[in-house]
């Protein structure tokens, strides 16, 4: 996940926005107490959606305390009391990065392979537990990762197709926030347009630099510019949003609701305009 996820700050009511604020907190927290404090570096909004998801779908109310920031601790933040609905998103985190490092090994030379090479070794010991934590979430992402692979050395030049891997794990990834059935048919739907969108606004704005370096970008296929790059996804991106947003309408929502629907209805939105400056 890549940080597209994210809140439109300005139309959130302040008790709303410190809520959200102490979710993000708590979950860096968690990630700092079970994977050992350099996975707190890899949060990013998109877990946060995902924590904000598992929790509002959850019966009780979250308490708050105040504590001191493990990295500024003259500053004092809010944090989630219970943190269970916490374990379920940081070891999906901890899952996404190591695959993330392997990546970037195969994909860069010089210092920079050889930094996350040196990586690789601090973070295998946080896979394993997330891996054994969760090990349907690690089959998920291993079909995610095997199958988006295969694609990409195929050269793949279907839209719809290279896509589909990141929506299913990501819908798959959503419906471990139930148990209900009828809310994890929901819970897939969305997870699958958000996974699209996440895909879609992350092969336009990187269209440039992977053209640069020769990388893999299924948009060069069609597009011979940025620009037209932009202009192929928006639509798309605007359906994702759409279809996102009717089936966060069909979810029985017991709490954050508000910080929720900004995220889908403001926040994409707000988010892919701002990447693509469009």
């Amino acid at each position: 996940m890549f940080g597209y996820v994210r809140i439109s700050k300005g139309e959130l009511k302040v008790k709303e926005y410190e809520m959200y604020k102490a979710v993000y907190c708590s979950l860096c927290k968690t990630l700092g107490k079970h994977y050992g404090i350099l996975s707190r570096l890899t949060l990013s909004f998109d877990f946060t959606f995902l924590a904000l998801l598992n929790m509002s779908l959850k019966d009780g109310c979250d308490e708050i305390e105040r504590k001191r920031c493990a990295f500024n601790p003259l500053k004092k933040c809010n944090y989630c009391k219970n943190t269970d609905s916490l374990a379920m998103p940081s070891a999906v985190a901890m899952l996404m990065l190591y695959y993330k490092i392997l990546d970037n090994i195969t994909d860069e030379k010089g210092f920079k392979k050889l930094g996350f090479c040196l990586l690789m070794p601090i973070f295998n010991g946080a896979y394993k537990k997330a891996s054994k934590k969760y090990p349907e979430a690690k089959e998920y992402i291993d079909e995610y990762i095997t199958t988006q692979s295969k694609l990409e050395k195929e050269n793949c030049n279907e839209l719809d197709r290279i896509a589909d891997p990141t929506a299913k794990a990501l819908s798959k990834i959503f419906m471990l926030c139930s148990d209900d059935a009828t809310q994890k048919r929901v819970l897939e739907r969305l997870g699958y347009c958000m996974g699209r969108y996440i895909y879609l606004i992350d092969a336009a704005r990187d269209f440039n630099e992977d053209l640069k370096q020769n990388k893999y970008n299924v948009l060069k296929f069609s597009c011979k510019t940025h620009q037209e790059a932009k202009e192929k996804i928006k639509p798309q991106l605007y359906f994702c949003i759409n279809e996102s947003a009717k089936a966060f309408e069909l979810l029985e929502i017991k709490k954050y609701k508000n910080i929720l629907g900004n995220i889908i209805y403001l926040g994409l939105e707000d988010t892919f305009k701002k990447e693509l400056e469009i």
